[in-house]
């Protein structure tokens, strides 16, 4: 077991004391970063970022209501513009608050954090082990955190394909806790021998501008803001909703990575961006946000985004956003992805390989479809997901990032198979494309974990909602586009 495996899980078990005191794991893992945070910023010399007599030491000298009344005092400061000025700190403590009542749970935080290895932990990498403890968050599922994060597997396979390059500007614009970028920028550092091999400028350009990107989930984005930095990433991932007019100021990009949320968006608030036509009108978020990424490459920029099934079938507003994004872009490749790989298991998705053409018509002549879901193993916390699982999808995908390797169409029994643009626009641009035949079942069927079994339930559920809120808007929609006047001229 590696020191950073120790250290996550020897921090994991201290949830079960703050349990007690009524902390949610995702609870106890915001808390987790304010006080790594601290001790990391003393670990790696950084102590200058923060307002004097606020630091790690301030706090873990103190004992009893004194240290916990001291520590509340100091969330309040550590987000306050008048006391701080690093944006990266002001970014995190904003409306910072602690979830701890009993003085001896924040000693035996403080106190354990103090007595990790620190030095062997330096050695393997500080980010490394806050992304273990994001991962561990995530594998919860009572936390719920599962959906602000994407199997690192999935993740490191997407940036093998897409190939992020120096200079180039990588947006995510539902960044969740920032893995997408986190991998770009691993891949860029183990191609330029950590930034070595480029000039100043190009090194400087790396760490401060290369990557943009949103996230909406206040917590969330104090553990993506976290694991920039922890990994050497000074660019500010923005607190901030991409539907809506804010998402404007993310600007463009050269490459695209995303897994945004799915879902509808609730309060009755739609997206409403000045630049958005196809879903201008609807609450469903993917769709939304397909229009986003589109919107937002730069001509000849190419994007990976994971979306769900309905993304691929739905009628009206999802086939007329297919039917334009397949003008405006060279959607060249799906992957469709097995299941249980996601926080619920009842979610089938799906990864859209596409690039914007450099002009508007006529961009997408052939689209490959890779199908990785039939007669696929249940995956799960039995069979986790692993880099070898993408091995053959890589290797049809081939080397160029755009998709123009050249590939074989093997037949109907093969996973990986070609369809033109007229086949299908037989289909009325349904993309939900599946020729195996399935000689396993429902994956769903072989489930016995019973939160598994209940997490596949509310899938379902919320699935039918949103389809009855869809069929709403469309039928509302279609009321108010009738004209009174001409209706009673009629009659």
């Amino acid at each position: 077991m590696s020191t950073t495996t120790d250290i996550v899980a020897k921090l994991w078990s201290l949830c079960n004391i703050l349990r007690d005191d009524g902390v949610t794991y995702n609870e106890y893992v915001t808390e987790l970063t304010f006080l790594l945070f601290l001790k990391m910023m003393e670990e790696t010399g950084h102590e200058k970022r923060l307002p004097e007599g606020f630091t790690w030491s301030d706090l873990e000298r103190r004992e009893g209501l004194d240290q916990l009344e001291f520590y509340r005092l100091l969330l309040l400061e550590l987000g306050n513009t008048q006391k701080t000025n690093d944006p990266t700190v002001l970014a995190i403590f904003s409306n910072a608050q602690t979830h701890l009542r009993r003085p001896a749970n924040l000693k035996s935080l403080t106190k354990a954090i103090d007595d990790l290895d620190w030095f062997s932990a330096r050695e393997e990498g500080l980010g490394t082990l806050y992304e273990g403890l994001l991962e561990k968050n995530a594998a919860e599922k009572k936390s719920g955190a599962g959906q602000y994060f994407t199997p690192r597997p999935l993740i490191d396979a997407i940036v093998r394909l897409m190939k992020p390059q120096p200079g180039e500007v990588i947006q995510d614009p539902a960044a969740g806790t920032g893995g997408f970028l986190v991998a770009a920028d691993h891949y860029i550092k183990a191609h330029t021998d950590d930034l070595f091999e480029l000039s100043e400028k190009q090194a400087f350009f790396q760490r401060h501008h290369a990557y943009t990107g949103a996230e909406l989930v206040p917590d969330a984005h104090r553990l993506c803001l976290m694991n920039l930095m922890l990994h050497g990433i000074e660019s500010m991932v923005t607190s901030a909703d991409t539907l809506s007019p804010d998402g404007e100021a993310l600007g463009k990009a050269d490459l695209i990575m995303t897994n945004p949320p799915f879902g509808t968006k609730k309060g009755g608030g739609r997206p409403v961006r000045a630049d958005f036509s196809i879903t201008a009108d609807t609450s469903n978020k993917q769709l939304a946000f397909v229009e986003h990424i589109v919107r937002a490459l730069k001509p000849g920029g190419r994007a990976a985004v994971v979306v769900p099934d309905n993304v691929l079938f739905e009628d009206n507003t999802g086939r007329r956003l297919r039917s334009w994004v397949m003008e405006l872009c060279n959607l060249h490749t799906i992957l469709r992805l097995p299941t249980g790989i996601f926080y619920a298991q009842g979610v089938k998705t799906n990864v859209v390989f596409l690039t914007r053409g450099r002009t508007d018509q006529n961009n997408t002549s052939t689209v490959w479809v890779y199908d990785m879901r039939t007669n696929m193993p249940s995956f799960g916390k039995t069979r986790p997901l692993n880099r070898e699982d993408f091995a053959e999808f890589e290797a049809f995908y081939g080397d160029d990032p755009y998709g123009k390797s050249l590939r074989t169409d093997l037949g109907e029994n093969d996973r990986f198979r070609m369809f033109t643009r007229e086949q299908i626009r037989d289909r009325n641009d349904n993309l939900d494309i599946s020729w195996l035949r399935d000689e396993t079942g429902d994956p769903e069927e072989r489930l016995t974990d019973p939160d598994d079994i209940a997490a596949a339930i509310l899938v379902h559920l919320r699935n039918a909602l949103e389809e009855i809120e869809a069929l709403t808007e469309e039928l509302e929609t279609e009321s108010e586009s009738i004209n009174p006047e001409a209706f009673e001229e009629e009659v």
